[in-house]
């Protein structure tokens, strides 16, 4: 049955149903759960059944489809995502293309399939679907498929037969492959079906138990959130999703930052880089990451590409994840958090958000609208993460660390870590240890002791209590020791680590 029409802020009418584009035909789908995901949409109501379920989390890439949106210029943009944590309502004026919509005309293989082909890429086949979505998706942006960016590229794709060599080889061998003309002209007929579909009506989907709402513009947002605050905000869905896949739980209510206009921004201003509520990793490590290259290194470890193509910075912080990789860096760097209710706005210091584990600095009907970091942080900025896995896995410890040095001394230090505490937590005996100490890795060697001070971590199944405190005390040396010049090696520097190994 249709849903009933809901009044928007402007007394218009919110549409029902949603327009999506699916393998180049207009779809509109009504009387929908608003907790469906896209595979399952495909997989059930499709019969699309080329995208595998295997983790049903965000992790192994089997998953993988491509979005595609036009940007302000009109041109095509291209993102690789895991559908097992897609809502449907996130489709809005979109196309989504899976591995059966690649073909050419008669049955003609990509180059993308055929790739994997030739160089004997399939293994059992599970997941080769994923892997050839991502290589499309990078194919597309005419970006990624280089022998430094390859690895990153497919670091969201796990094979469960390790064929991973041949793989590798069938990506990079598409970096000089011309697009077909086929493929030319049928992207020319996507961009004039998106501009079709293109509306700013705002949606809200229901299967009359389940409901996702899609505003659009700022103030319909605020006003439906202060009015409904048990609604669950969704962003990328990377942490939510797992909410429905993995534990079951149920969200009525949902609204989403996706389609707000002025959500999707990064603002500059003199003193501050302000990032917007639907401002994904990817696109805040292009902006931040060219400025702080240490941020982009973590950014690179934080998740795969299609975590980083759907996940938020706004989203990572709401959540309040005690080893949430951003939130170490972001308070090192002195940022702030913009908290929005209706019209009304407060920032604070982003270390103050976190109260507690599962407790934030946030009130009812108050959502993340901003995170603002300073644009002057000093060049003594550094990030380090820890993990059992070198990609796309959690941290065992995290530690954000800035200092500012006057006339060979140390004045000022802010020193955070993730993984040590209930919430992302400052070690303030070890920033008074430093103050006032020569710029000198002795000073970092002395300091380091006081981490037993601040922290009595956890033992859980990423790390004894012990590995942590002796890994961070690590952690703060390696710092001292990496800012006065000495040589410490980077494990995500390919060409340093090559050097190491020959």
């Amino acid at each position: 049955m249709d849903t009933l029409p809901i009044v928007g802020v402007d007394g218009g009418d919110v549409r029902n149903y949603l327009t999506f584009i699916l393998n180049g035909k207009t779809q509109r789908v009504d009387n929908i759960a608003g907790d469906m995901t896209l595979l399952k949409w495909l997989r059930s109501q499709k019969s699309l059944v080329g995208s595998k379920e295997g983790c049903a989390e965000g992790d192994c890439g089997a998953c993988t489809v491509a979005i595609v949106k036009t940007d302000d210029s009109g041109n095509l943009t291209w993102r690789s995502v895991n559908a097992c944590i897609v809502f449907m309502g996130m489709l809005e004026g979109c196309a989504v293309i899976t591995v059966e919509g690649l073909n050419g005309p008669d049955g003609e293989l990509h180059p993308c399939q055929k790739a994997l082909i030739d160089f004997h890429g399939s293994q059992c086949g599970f997941c080769t679907p994923g892997f050839v979505m991502s290589l499309f998706t990078a194919w597309s942006n005419k970006h990624g498929l280089m022998a430094e960016d390859i690895d990153d590229t497919l670091a969201g794709n796990l094979c469960r037969c390790t064929g991973y060599r041949p793989i590798v080889e069938a990506g990079l061998s598409l970096k000089n492959a011309k697009q077909p003309q086929w493929e030319l002209d049928r992207n020319e007929i996507l961009k004039k079906e998106l501009l079709k579909i293109k509306s700013s009506e705002p949606v809200e989907i229901t299967d009359g138990k389940n409901s996702f709402s899609v505003p659009t513009n700022y103030e319909d947002f605020s006003t439906t959130y202060a009015d409904q605050p048990s609604s669950t905000i969704v962003s990328g869905a990377t942490d939510i999703g797992l909410w429905v896949t993995k534990q079951n739980r149920n969200l009525p209510n949902m609204i989403w930052t996706g389609r707000v206009k002025e959500f999707s921004k990064i603002d500059q201003q003199e003193d501050f880089i302000i990032i917007r509520p639907a401002v994904t990793h990817q696109e805040a490590m292009e902006k931040l990451g060219s400025k702080w290259p240490t941020i982009n290194a973590l950014w690179k470890r934080f998740g795969s590409v299609q975590v980083r193509n759907s996940g938020t910075v706004c989203g990572n912080l709401a959540n309040g994840s005690p080893i949430g990789d951003l939130p170490p860096a972001l308070i090192a760097l002195g940022s702030l958090i913009e908290l929005t209710n209706r019209n009304k706005k407060r920032k604070l210091p982003l270390e103050e958000f976190f109260i507690e584990y599962g407790r934030q600095d946030r009130h009812s009907g108050e959502y993340v609208s901003g995170v603002f970091v300073p644009n002057k942080s000093g060049n003594n900025f550094r990030c380090y993460k820890l993990s059992k896995r070198f990609d796309q896995d959690i941290s065992a410890v995290m530690m954000g660390a800035n200092i500012r040095v006057e006339k060979t001394k140390i004045t000022k230090a802010t020193i955070c870590f993730g993984g040590m505490a209930g919430t992302p937590k400052r070690a303030t005996e070890v920033e008074k240890a430093l103050l006032g100490q020569p710029f000198a890795p002795q000073s970092f060697i002395k300091a380091s002791k006081n981490i037993n001070k601040d922290f009595d971590p956890l033992t859980d199944v990423r790390g004894s209590a012990d590995y942590r405190r002796k890994a961070a005390q690590n952690l703060v040396m390696k710092y001292g020791y990496e800012l006065t010049g000495s040589f410490v090696p980077n494990l995500a520097d390919r060409n340093q680590v090559e050097n190491l190994v020959s």
